[in-house]
C-alpha cells in the first residue's frame, strides 16, 4: 500500500478544516485549533463570509522510508470571500512538514504534521545590525539610483520616475506573488525581499551605499555572491528605513490604521510584540469595507486579509506599523 493516498487523504481534511472551520480530524498540526477558531471570530467581526475553498497539493520534497516518510508539502488554498456584498478570491500558500509511519498491519497513517512557521523568522541579518537598544541603522548620503525604474514604451524605455506608481507596484506584486522574479535572489524568507522589488517597480530609487547596513538597495550578483542592503530584504531595516525622515527617495508616512493605506503601501509585522518586525507586505487591493488586502512571500499570499490572523505565526501581542508610502520621490 502507499502513503499517497493517505497524504492526499490529509490534505482532503485540511480543505474541509478551513472550509467549514471546524477543528475536525484526530490529527490535527499544532495550533491549528486555536487558528482556526481565531479565524472564524476575525471573520464574524469583519462581516466576511466564505463562500468556498479549494486546496491543491504539491510536494516539495520526501524523504521516503521503508517504515517511515517525511514529506514537506505546499497547499495552494484558493478562498473566495464575500464582504458588504463584494466578492475578492484570496490564494496563499501553506506549507507543512507532514510524517506518515506504516504499521504492523503495513496501512499507513499520518501520525504529526506541523507547520512552518516561516512568517516569524527574520531573516538573515544578524541582530547586531541593529543595536542592542533596537535603534535604526545610521543611513548615508549616496546617489538615488533606479536603473530599471518602468518599461514605459518602445520610445523610452527607461524613462526614469519622479513619481511613486501605485499601479505598477501593484502589477508587480501580482505577477511575483507565486512565481519569484529571476532577476533577483530568493529567500527562504522572502517576504522583504519581494516587497522591496514590489517598490522598485513603481519606481522607488535605490539609495545605494554599498554598506549593507546602510540605505536602501540591492546590486545583484559580483564576485560570486549576491549584494543588497538589509533594509532590502530584511523587515525589520524596512520598518527603520521607512520610519525615518528623509527629504528625497523612497519614504514613508506612519499612520494609525490599516483603513488610511492603498495600494502600493506597506505594512510590518511585529507577532511576538518585542519590538523586532518580522515581517512584511504590499497592499494590492481592498475587500467590501475598503481595508486592505495584501500580497506576500513566505508564505506566499494573494489578497490575504491584512490582520494575518489566519497565520499560525499570529499572537495575540501582535503589533502593526502601517506606512503610507509618499507619493514623490
Amino acid at each position: 500500500m502507499s502513503w499517497k493516498p493517505i497524504l492526499y487523504e490529509y490534505v482532503n481534511g485540511a480543505n474541509v478544516r478551513e472550509a467549514e472551520g471546524a477543528a475536525t480530524g484526530a490529527l490535527l498540526p499544532s495550533g491549528e485549533r486555536s487558528r482556526l477558531k481565531r479565524v472564524q471570530a476575525a471573520y464574524a467581526e469583519r462581516g466576511a463570509r466564505l463562500l468556498d475553498c479549494e486546496t491543491r497539493l504539491t510536494l516539495r520534497r520526501v524523504r521516503e522510508g521503508e517504515r517511515e516518510t517525511v514529506a514537506d508539502i505546499d497547499m495552494r488554498r484558493t478562498l473566495r470571500f464575500r464582504t458588504r456584498g463584494v466578492e475578492h478570491c484570496e490564494e496563499r500558500v501553506d506549507r507543512e512538514r507532514v510524517t506518515l509511519q506504516r504499521g504492523p498491519d503495513n496501512a499507513w497513517a499520518v501520525v504529526r504534521a506541523e507547520p512552518i512557521l516561516q512568517e516569524r523568522r527574520t531573516g538573515g541579518a544578524p541582530a547586531a545590525v541593529f543595536g542592542s537598544d533596537g535603534a535604526a541603522p545610521s543611513l548615508r548620503a549616496a546617489p538615488l539610483l533606479n536603473e530599471r525604474v518602468l518599461v514605459r514604451g518602445s520610445a523610452a524605455p527607461f524613462e526614469r520616475a519622479g513619481a511613486y506608481d501605485r499601479e505598477a507596484a501593484r502589477a508587480y506584486a501580482e505577477r511575483h506573488w507565486n512565481d519569484p522574479n529571476p532577476a533577483f535572489i530568493h529567500f527562504d524568507v522572502d517576504c522583504t525581499n519581494y516587497v522591496s522589488q514590489c517598490l522598485y517597480a513603481g519606481g522607488a530609487p535605490m539609495n545605494y551605499t554599498g554598506v549593507r547596513e546602510s540605505g536602501w538597495w540591492y546590486r545583484g550578483r559580483s564576485g560570486g555572491r549576491e549584494l543588497w542592503s538589509y533594509s532590502w530584504s530584511v523587515a525589520h531595516a524596512l520598518h527603520w528605513y521607512l520610519s525615518a525622515s528623509r527629504r528625497d527617495g523612497l519614504a514613508a508616512e506612519t499612520v494609525s490604521s490599516a483603513a488610511e493605506l492603498t495600494i502600493g503601501d506597506v505594512i510590518c509585522y511585529d507577532f511576538d510584540g518585542d519590538g523586532r518586525f518580522e515581517h512584511s507586505v504590499i497592499v494590492t487591493g481592498a475587500d467590501g469595507a475598503g481595508m486592505p488586502l495584501v500580497n506576500a512571500h513566505t508564505t506566499n499570499s494573494r489578497a490575504r486579509y491584512w490582520d494575518y490572523r489566519d497565520s499560525y505565526a499570529w499572537t495575540d501581542r501582535t503589533a502593526y506599523r502601517f506606512f503610507r508610502i509618499r507619493d514623490a520621490f
